[in-house]
């Protein structure tokens, strides 16, 4: 058995920069991407604790509208996406079964906010991630992920299911794409930015 690969301080800081930190979760209900958003986009290989689903999971997890899904985040994601020359954003990803939700009040500890990936067909899924991320106190954007032959959804409509206030954004992306999680992290970031001005 070898030792684990050590890591070398320069895949986390650029040398001779003074960057900020900036913690991020991107959290949500079960099977709804968060580990492929973070996939897509992270600068550095993304820390990924995705187990293949056994059989005793099938009666703990509600496999309903989840297509072809074979393996589940059991601890956390993380990555690191660079935004510019003075801010760094690591992304923390939570594990979206009910059972693991007393580790996301370890996690929340630091966050400046929280990127909630929703899944349009199951909106309802959704309100108890909304429920803590309110309830730790975080700032948070809503990033519609958008599936395969899923229709796009009108923004109002979603905000009145969602219950969201006014100033809340909400961004459809797709998490595979590089580009979309991108864009739904900045929308996040400018949210954040303009609620500490």
């Amino acid at each position: 058995m070898g030792s684990a690969p050590s890591l070398d301080e320069r895949d986390y800081v650029r040398g001779g920069a003074t960057q900020t930190a900036v913690k991020i979760l991107v959290v949500g209900h079960f099977a709804v991407g968060k580990t492929t958003l973070i996939g897509s986009i992270s600068e550095i290989e993304p820390l990924s604790t995705e187990e293949t689903m056994t059989q005793a999971a099938e009666s703990v997890d509600d496999l309903k509208g989840v297509q072809g899904k074979t393996t589940t985040t059991v601890a956390m994601d993380f990555g690191r996406l660079t935004i510019s020359d003075r801010v760094v954003l690591y992304l923390f990803g939570t594990p979206g079964q009910q059972r693991f939700v007393q580790m996301w009040e370890d996690m929340a500890r630091g966050a400046l906010g929280a990127l909630v990936l929703v899944d349009p067909e199951r909106l309802a899924d959704s309100f108890p991630v909304i429920d803590l991320i309110e309830q730790y106190g975080l700032d948070y954007a809503i990033a519609v992920n958008h599936f395969d032959g899923a229709p796009l959804r009108d923004e109002r409509a979603l905000r009145e299911a969602l219950d969201l206030l006014d100033d809340t954004p909400v961004v459809t992306c797709d998490a595979r794409d590089e580009k979309s999680s991108a864009a739904a992290l900045t929308t996040l970031v400018r949210y954040l930015l303009d609620r500490t001005r």
